[in-house]
């Protein structure tokens, strides 16, 4: 006769296991519950919102491990998953409308180095209105003229400076600088009226906040709340590198005053916008274009171009 004899785990390894479970799935149910009422404090809650589509992948991923072992820690981590996914996947679902006079808008940080070429093949490419240049240097502002950007958007409102704080706008139709609208607070963020064709004044702001770290976490949701809300009597299309996300409260309180991410209204939003160019992939989504709610998007590209962190937005807005 054959006697088998199963070891049972000492309780003390049973306990640290439990402990294990529950702290894994007690800090995904944390994040769901901070993204969803919006109470990101500090610098680090305030990146970690960043990362919100993977913490739903996160806390499924949880939820199949502890399954086993402590059931209610995984009911917690799927219902954590439950309330991020719900957040998070409409961004992957928007209808792009094409009705309306079109109004091209072209985003990209330039990162002070960005291939002057590729900027302007990307200009004689989709033909945009506007292009706003964040970390835009003198240096660089000569070397996209040289590559001939000087004659496909002869028109410039422009503030460069060394390091990120130079910022500026370019377009292909009538355009004057517009002082007054808002108090910049970060880096260079100017401003301009450009003309349509029909005489129709818009309004476009070329938006580059400082990043919400350490110290400056303030100084962040300061400038994002300082930012214009949109107006009944012209149209105000706001582009940049925001530094922020969908899931940063700042941002969402940003477009409750009359804006639409033209990402999300096309279902690209869950697109990473940086960073980009290095070893890892690009991971999170920081460069938006805003539009007023009564705008349509009819498409939404994300684009590489070599020599910055940064991917390009092009948006074909219709008013």
């Amino acid at each position: 006769m054959t006697i088998t004899v199963v070891a049972e785990r000492p309780p003390g390894t049973r306990r640290k296991r439990r402990w294990v479970s529950w702290t894994l799935a007690g800090f995904f149910v944390a994040w769901a519950i901070v993204r969803l009422f919006g109470i990101e404090v500090g610098s680090l809650v305030t990146q970690l919102m960043t990362l919100t589509p993977y913490g739903a992948a996160g806390a499924l991923v949880v939820a199949l491990l502890v399954w086993r072992r402590n059931r209610p820690a995984a009911i917690a981590a799927l219902v954590a998953c439950a309330v991020l996914a719900v957040l998070v996947l409409p961004r992957a679902t928007g209808v792009p409308v094409g009705q309306g006079k079109p109004f091209r808008v072209l985003s990209l940080n330039m990162f002070g180095r960005a291939d002057p070429d590729t900027v302007v093949a990307l200009v004689r490419k989709y033909h945009p209105d506007v292009l706003s240049a964040l970390e835009l240097t003198p240096a660089q502002v000569d070397r996209l003229d040289a590559a001939g950007l000087k004659d496909l958007m002869p028109y410039r409102v422009l503030e460069p400076d060394y390091g990120a704080t130079g910022s500026g706008l370019y377009a292909a139709l009538p355009m004057t600088p517009l002082t007054g609208l808002f108090t910049p607070i970060g880096h260079n963020m100017p401003a301009a009226t450009v003309t349509l064709p029909d005489g129709r004044p818009v309004q476009v702001v070329a938006v580059h906040p400082n990043p919400p770290l350490g110290s400056m976490t303030s100084e962040w949701n300061a400038s994002l709340a300082a930012l214009p809300s949109a107006s009944k009597d012209v149209l105000r299309v706001l582009a940049g590198d925001f530094n922020a996300s969908l899931d940063h409260r700042a941002f969402r309180d940003l477009l409750s005053r009359g804006y639409l991410d033209a990402a999300d209204r096309a279902g690209k939003a869950l697109t990473p916008t940086w960073p980009n160019g290095r070893r890892l992939p690009p991971m999170i989504t920081i460069d938006h274009i805003l539009a007023d709610s009564r705008a349509g998007v009819a498409s939404v590209e994300i684009l590489d171009v070599p020599g910055t962190d940064h991917r390009a937005i092009y948006t074909d807005l219709r008013l």
